[in-house]
C-alpha cells in the first residue's frame, strides 16, 4: 500500500501585485467567488483586514450536501502569506470540534505579477488509512481527498486569476 497523500499544493502566476492577490484571498467572505466548493463565509468579529486568531464560519456545498466549517486564521501577512485551520465541522449552529484541514496561500512577487500558491493539508491525522480509503471516494467521487483538492485548487486559482486580471 502507498502512504496516503496529506498535502497538496498548486501555483499560478497572476498579473497583479502580491497585496492585491492577498487582499482578495484574505477576505474570506468572498472565497465563494473562486472556490468550486466554498460559497462564502461569515466573520465572527469583522475588521478591515484579516488577523491571526480571527474566527469565521465557512459555508460549503458539494452536490446536494451543505455544511459549515469553523475556521481560525493562523497567518495574516499582507502580500506574503494567509493561512487558516478548519477546526470545526457541522451544520450551524452545531459545529463540532474536529481537525479537518489547514489551508495556506503564499504570494511571491515574480515577473511583474504574483505567483500564488494554495496548499491544503489534511487534518485527519488520527484517521486510520483504511477508513480514509473507504470514506474519501464516497465523500468526493475521487480516489482520495488529495486528488479531489488538487482539482479544486487548480479551479480556484484559475477563477481567481480570471477575476483579478480582468478587474
Amino acid at each position: 500500500m502507498v502512504a496516503r497523500e496529506t498535502v497538496v499544493s498548486g501555483s499560478l502566476w497572476i498579473d497583479v501585485d502580491p497585496e492585491v492577490a492577498y487582499d482578495a484571498i484574505s477576505d474570506v467572505t468572498q472565497m465563494g467567488r473562486w472556490s468550486p466548493e466554498n460559497t462564502g463565509a461569515t466573520v465572527a468579529r469583522p475588521r478591515d483586514a484579516a488577523y491571526v486568531g480571527m474566527r469565521f464560519v465557512g459555508r460549503n456545498r458539494r452536490g446536494p450536501a451543505r455544511w459549515q466549517t469553523g475556521c481560525t486564521v493562523t497567518a495574516a501577512e499582507r502580500g506574503r502569506r494567509f493561512a487558516f485551520d478548519v477546526d470545526r465541522y457541522g451544520v450551524a449552529p452545531l459545529l463540532l470540534p474536529v481537525s479537518v484541514a489547514s489551508w495556506a496561500y503564499t504570494f511571491e512577487a515574480r515577473d511583474g505579477g504574483t505567483l500564488v500558491t494554495e496548499t491544503w493539508r489534511d487534518g485527519r491525522t488520527r484517521w486510520p488509512d483504511a477508513s480514509v480509503r473507504v470514506f474519501d471516494p464516497l465523500a468526493t467521487g475521487h480516489p482520495s481527498f488529495a486528488a479531489f483538492q488538487r482539482r479544486n485548487i487548480a479551479r480556484t486559482l484559475r477563477n481567481l486569476k480570471r477575476e483579478l486580471e480582468h478587474a
